[in-house]
């Protein structure tokens, strides 16, 4: 009798530990199919995700090697790379409309800034996603053709870095950090396409922000030009979609 107890238990453990890899493989794998899926519609660009892990049990994932191309006019380099996103998410809600995620944190991203005149690469690219957000054809959906949407409690962007290019030369800053909470929470969720806007506006401010002392000893009367630009592309960012930008200290 103890053999059998004991070979039933071998057989569910396997099992147990099979689960638990096939589903953290199969979460993940959706996850990055939908990244590359939906991405570029959102972004107009070349958007690639190379790996995500997520725990069907415990919600904790990360997710690596993130890129976001340049929009159309600029350079053929990546306007963005988000080396790896750390989550945690309410397992439960995975299987629902509404994804709630506890905690999103992304670390050490990496920003190349380009500036012409009065334009720039990361403000072509908030127009992009900004364009996409009343767009049906660039939001994921359920199998009821729903839109799924999402809660972040917690967004953390940290130890970035903003290289900024004007002309031929190129300087790298550190990017002031980005700390945003409630994103979605009074709306009962909001689109994936919505939260990408209200994260980049953020982004817009911030990488301003990180340019700000640079860019007139660039660039000269047009950096300052550019820098105005992008001020205008980065106003009006608190309390959008519920998410408020906390004062750092």
């Amino acid at each position: 009798m103890k053999k059998i107890l004991g070979s039933l238990f071998v057989v569910v453990l396997i099992l147990a530990v099979g689960l638990y890899f096939t589903g953290q493989y199969f979460l993940g794998s959706i996850a990055k199919a939908g990244v590359n899926k939906f991405g570029p519609g959102i972004t107009q660009t070349k958007v690639n995700l190379e790996g995500a892990h997520i725990s069907p049990f415990s919600g904790v994932g990360t997710l690596s090697g993130l890129t976001v191309g340049n929009p159309s006019g600029w350079s053929a380099g990546e306007a963005l790379s988000l080396g790896k996103i750390h989550m945690q998410v309410e397992p439960m809600s995975l299987f629902k409309d509404v994804i709630v995620i506890n905690e999103l944190i992304i670390e050490q991203p990496e920003f190349l800034y380009e500036t012409k005149i009065v334009a720039s690469n990361i403000g072509d690219l908030l127009k992009n996603v900004e364009a996409a957000v009343g767009s049906k054809t660039s939001q994921p959906q359920t199998e009821e053709g729903k839109p799924i949407k999402m809660i972040i409690k917690k967004l953390v962007l940290r130890e970035g870095r903003v290289k900024l290019g004007i002309g031929t030369q190129v300087t790298t800053l550190p990017m002031p950090p980005i700390d945003m909470t409630n994103i979605g929470v009074e709306e009962g969720g909001v689109t994936p396409t919505a939260v990408a806007y209200a994260v980049m506006r953020n982004v817009t401010a911030n990488v301003v922000s990180a340019t700000a002392g640079a860019m007139g000893q660039i660039g000269g009367t047009s950096g300052a030009a550019a820098l105005e630009a992008a001020k205008q592309a980065g106003d009006a960012i608190k309390g959008y979609f519920g998410g408020e930008k906390k004062k750092q200290p």
